[in-house]
């Protein structure tokens, strides 16, 4: 017998037979026999070395997804021939991780497995993973199959950031600790193995400065120098700090109250006190606890000793002292003692609720007084005035200093108003005086004369022939002296223009029609040689008009503004 592997036909050649004369004879024919496959072979898996039923595979945890793991070298096979080596791949372990390609075979095939769920191959989860790839045949009676184990190891990376128990720590320790008082303790863990898990602590932010925290323990604690007062500042927070080796970290905020002690007594404001009473209304002592919470800084009144006895009331919470309900007059009053004096003393004690309790006594000179007749404020400052007499001087000089300071603010105002006006119209700043009336003498000789004028002195208004008034009109204010222009630097291209002025003497409109010829005439002569000279045509009446306008605006000016 012989076995010819993969043969499914055979072919015989020749055929022959030797006679009795030596002859052969023979025949030829071909003969085919065919050889029908049996499943008797199962899937078989092969690794580098031959056959293999176990793969391992070391890699890092959270693969990238689709990554191949080339690792693994794996090769299935089936000897049989046709439909009898036909199987299936099947890859059995942990849900949606790992997927095989291919998944049907014909015979023989490289099998690769790919990653479908990276967060699944977590080390803090699993330190291996463990698969079993099956080859199961398909539509054979025998269902021949063939498995083999595949053993994934993972590697840690550093893939996790320390975290804290919390977000944020409460811790209360009592004010006047000693240093080095523990305050709380923080915790934060990281699941990454060897160095990676190791988690360093460190605190930072403003009210760290009086804490210290043990890098590795996460105990905080207070500095030894360090010394808590809930009065000066009872509520710190700050941030701490969990670090691993590469610098990932996580915070967690940390607030520290301090808890107030009951370390400071009552205090009055002086030891000694004097008050005033109005009969019928209350006086008010008052005393104060330095201690920040209650009740620690809740004061009781008491009244300790009284002279007279039995005359006074005090409120326990507010520190108010009041006469009895019956004395409701002077005559009361002077009545009670012997000595009829209305000035009497109070020895009262200011007491905390803390444990340990502390007090503190003061003595109140009481003077009792009957209602004055000033009512309201005023009235109420003047009487507390009589115990704190600084209270009124320093109310007065309050008063004074205000209006200093509204007078020189007023005098501020007006001088910068004067001063921005007369920049504007520096014409304002002249004042002329208004001019007399120079009247000239004429002495008439007495000689040659008939009349009853003998010896008698003229104006000339008199020899004018106006005798109509005693005296005449005075002329009109002249203008006042407008400041000069200023200096026009004119380029030597352009030419010089001339600005007209309107210039003259001022004259009344009420002139005497009684003039003399000769005054008239120079009148003329005067206006004929001005129409001529600036060619303007504007006579002297007009010039007159204008310029006597000018002043009277100008005098409205003057007079609204320094009257």
């Amino acid at each position: 017998q012989h076995t010819w592997p993969n043969k499914t036909s055979f072919i015989v050649n020749q055929a022959a037979e030797v006679g009795p004369d030596g002859f052969s004879d023979y025949s030829v024919t071909t003969v085919t026999i065919r050889v029908v496959d049996l499943n008797n072979h199962p899937p078989t898996f092969y690794g580098e070395n031959g056959q293999q039923n176990r793969f391992e595979l070391t890699m890092y945890e959270h693969p990238p997804e689709g990554e191949i793991l080339r690792g693994l070298k794996i090769t299935v096979n089936d000897s049989d021939q046709g439909a009898n080596a036909k199987f299936r791949l099947l890859l059995v372990g942990p849900s949606r991780v790992l997927r095989v390609v291919p998944q049907t075979v014909l015979n023989e095939a490289q099998v690769t497995i790919i990653v479908e769920n990276s967060t699944a191959i977590d080390y803090e989860k699993y330190q291996f993973l463990t698969f079993k790839l099956l080859a199961v045949e398909i539509d054979t009676p025998e269902r021949f199959s063939a498995t083999a184990d595949i053993v994934i190891n993972l590697l840690d990376t550093n893939d996790n950031i320390p975290k804290f128990s919390s977000e944020f720590y409460i811790a209360r320790i009592p004010e006047n600790s000693p240093g080095g008082s523990n305050v709380v303790s923080v915790t934060a863990t990281d699941p990454d193995s060897g160095l990676w898990g190791a988690v360093k602590y460190s605190i930072y932010g403003s009210g760290a400065d009086l804490f210290l925290i043990h890098p590795t323990s996460g105990i905080i604690y207070t500095q030894p120098w360090a010394s808590l007062d809930a009065e000066v500042k009872s509520k710190y927070n700050f941030y701490v700090k969990a670090e691993d080796t590469e610098g990932k970290y996580s915070l967690a905020e940390v607030f520290v109250t301090v808890l107030d002690q009951n370390d400071h007594p009552p205090e009055f404001n002086q030891n000694f006190l004097e008050k005033t009473m109005i009969i019928g209304a209350p006086v008010k002592i008052e005393a104060v606890d330095e201690d920040a919470e209650e009740p620690n800084n809740l004061i009781e009144y008491s009244i300790m000793k009284a002279d007279p006895d039995n005359i006074f009331d005090i409120n326990t919470s507010t520190g108010e002292i009041k006469l009895k309900p019956y004395i409701k007059s002077m005559e009361i009053v002077q009545n009670i003692t012997k000595q009829k004096d209305c000035r009497w003393s109070v020895v009262v004690q200011a007491r905390d609720r803390g444990s340990p309790s502390f007090s503190t006594t003061a003595v109140v000179k009481i003077d009792i007084t009957e209602a004055n007749r000033l009512k309201g404020p005023m009235a109420a400052f003047l009487m507390q005035s009589r115990d704190n007499p600084m209270k009124a001087l320093g109310l007065a000089i309050s008063i004074i200093t205000v209006m200093v300071l509204v007078t020189v603010m007023i005098s501020t105002i007006i001088y910068f108003r004067n001063t921005k006006s007369n920049r504007i119209t520096p014409a304002r700043r002249i004042i002329r005086k208004r001019p007399k009336d120079q009247r000239s003498w004429t002495f008439r000789p007495w000689f040659g004369r008939s009349d009853q004028s003998f010896g008698k002195f003229f104006t000339d208004d008199e020899t004018s022939g106006n005798h109509s008034s005693l005296r005449a009109k005075p002329p009109a204010p002249s203008a006042p002296v407008l400041p000069p222009p200023p200096p026009v630097h004119s380029r030597p291209s352009e030419r010089l223009r001339s600005v007209p002025t309107v210039s003259g003497s001022m004259a009344s409109r009420n002139t005497s029609r009684s003039s003399s010829w000769k005054t008239s005439k120079n009148t003329d002569v005067a206006q004929r040689s001005g129409q001529n000279k600036d060619g303007s045509g504007i006579s002297s009446a007009l010039v007159s008009e204008l310029k006597m306008r000018i002043e009277q605006k100008i005098n409205e000016a003057n007079q609204g503004y320094y009257y």
